[in-house]
């Protein structure tokens, strides 16, 4: 591929950059690589506390060991 002052499509810079992605790095790689610049979508903030409710660090501490227990028996 050569350089040129024509410019692409950029649905052809996606396919081009995805394509040396691949060769270079492999596909494991490649994804990884990508994923770096993945944004996601929604509002982990107000997410995470309707996980966690109003536990305080010694509850959620408490119960990782519940947990952390439960699993070695």
């Amino acid at each position: 591929m050569s350089l040129s002052m024509n410019v692409m499509p950029l649905e052809q810079v996606r396919l081009v950059g995805l394509k040396a992605l691949a060769r270079d790095l492999g596909s494991v790689g490649m994804v990884r690589f990508l994923q770096q610049f993945e944004t996601g979508q929604g509002d982990y903030t107000t997410e995470r506390h309707t996980w966690l409710g109003k536990l305080t660090v010694r509850e959620l501490a408490e119960e990782l060991e519940r947990q952390r227990t439960t699993v070695a028996e």
